[in-house]
């Protein structure tokens, strides 16, 4: 079996798409899928479905895509070895995280992690969807429910609050303080519900059926920009809006949502030195700013 071919093989798994597989490959689609076609023979069987939407594997295709990774990680980390005469602590470590976590808790708090280990580069890669462990989308991500997946490592990395929060532009001009008992007469920013990709996200039903959002979006970060516009309320991570002394924490008492971030790694890329220190990095990260992440 030529070993290109294999190669080949896990840029479409992970891309899906033969004309970005192709083009990552610095070759025409031609090319790729008369390879393909040539692997799948040498196998006698089908390794992608070819549908509207792009190639997806087969069971066959799945299991090969197990063995075939672990052989490209195995090429990889030899070669590291041999390149770098066993100097562990070196590499990229790409994290897959959501835009708000990794924006305004993840990337702030890395210059420690930096400082003791200098060779180590850090991908920081936003996902507003699961992150593909099994297609190496990422060496560690960061999820917000627990993966049902048995063939990767899983650990819970913390729970952290969400609160209801607005600004004195938007608050100013209502008639009395915000009530827990009248939260569907105020203007809402909040997520469009019908492109969630995880039920985790759906915090409004938790707090009143009839509330109707005047304004949504699919990126938290536009959503806060909306409420420290002074555009409505909505429910912000803790660990986003405690950081902003312009935003007035709403009800208080009585709206306190808490969610959890699962680590999720394959056990190839956890016995990668770099990959191993930042897995135990995040969850002290996760430790020191428990404050942060669960505000008292």
């Amino acid at each position: 079996m030529n070993w290109d071919d294999i190669k080949f093989f896990l840029e479409l798994a992970r891309s899906e798409r033969l004309s970005i597989a192709a083009k990552r490959l610095t070759i025409d689609a031609s090319t790729l899928s008369r390879r393909l076609h040539k692997l799948e023979e040498s196998l006698a069987t089908k390794l992608f479905e070819r549908t509207v939407d792009g190639h997806v594997l087969t069971i066959d295709g799945t299991k090969l895509l197990q063995y075939a990774r672990r052989m490209e990680l195995d090429a990889g980390q030899a070669l590291k070895v041999i390149k770098e005469h066993k100097n562990i602590n070196s590499g990229r470590v790409r994290i897959g995280v959501t835009e708000a976590f990794g924006s305004f808790f993840i990337a702030p708090h890395l210059t420690k992690l930096k400082q003791q280990f200098p060779n180590i580069k850090i991908e920081l890669v936003h996902f507003a969807r699961d992150v593909k462990i099994s297609r190496n989308e990422a060496d560690i991500a960061i999820a917000v429910e627990r993966p049902k997946s048995t063939s990767t490592i899983i650990t819970k990395l913390c729970d952290y609050q969400l609160q209801l929060y607005g600004h004195a532009s938007y608050l100013k001009d209502l008639d009395e303080a915000v009530s827990i008992t009248q939260l569907s007469k105020y203007q809402w920013v909040s997520y469009v519900d019908n492109l969630l990709f995880t039920e985790q996200l759906s915090y409004l039903k938790e707090l009143n059926a009839n509330i109707v959002p005047s304004f949504q979006s699919t990126s938290i970060t536009s959503q806060y920009s909306a409420i420290k516009s002074g555009l409505g309320i909505g429910v912000l991570p803790c660990f986003l809006a405690e950081q902003d002394a312009s935003l007035v924490k709403l009800c208080d008492h009585d709206i306190k949502l808490v969610r959890s971030f699962y680590l999720v790694t394959h056990p190839e890329s956890k016995r990668l030195s770099q990959v191993e220190t930042v897995w135990q990095y995040l969850k002290m990260l996760a430790q020191d700013n428990k404050q942060l992440l669960m505000p008292e």
